[in-house]
């Protein structure tokens, strides 16, 4: 199995061949910048190796310690975690998980310390304004 730098060097090599497809497919390069963007943000923060301590880790910075429950439970180079398929969506899932808790925390304290608080029908309103108003965009990110 290729090392933390191995899988950098993967991702730099594919870029432009992943430039090339989104642009093929996009005809703009604001998108296609979006995909290279995506793919260069999942490539170096969301590496297989997130489930030890390692290179991937460490670049998540005074962040690294939301990886600390995966690492313990998901076995090393196991299908959940290095699968290409499979252990990026488990990544992704398991972030997503991290940003929903830290949101509604966040939101509950806005809530808490301000004046006007804000409904979750109006913060589900604006997601649904944002996917609508920019579908290309999120579009672009997700392949990314």
């Amino acid at each position: 199995m290729p090392s933390g730098r191995t899988h950098d060097r993967i991702t730099l090599w594919s870029l432009p061949l992943v430039l090339l497809l989104a642009f093929g497919l996009t005809l703009s390069l604001w998108l296609t910048g979006l995909v290279g963007g995506g793919f260069l943000f999942g490539g170096f923060m969301f590496g297989p190796d997130l489930d030890v301590r390692s290179l991937q880790s460490r670049r998540w910075g005074w962040l690294s310690w939301i990886w600390v429950p995966y690492r313990g439970s998901l076995k090393h180079r196991s299908r959940f975690s290095h699968g290409p398929v499979v252990g990026t969506l488990v990544r992704v899932l398991y972030l997503s998980l991290w940003v929903g808790l830290l949101a509604l925390i966040g939101i509950e304290i806005i809530n808490a310390l301000g004046p006007n608080p804000i409904t979750w029908t109006e913060i589900l309103q604006g997601l649904g304004k944002s996917f609508k108003n920019y579908w290309r965009e999120w579009l672009a990110l997700l392949p990314g």
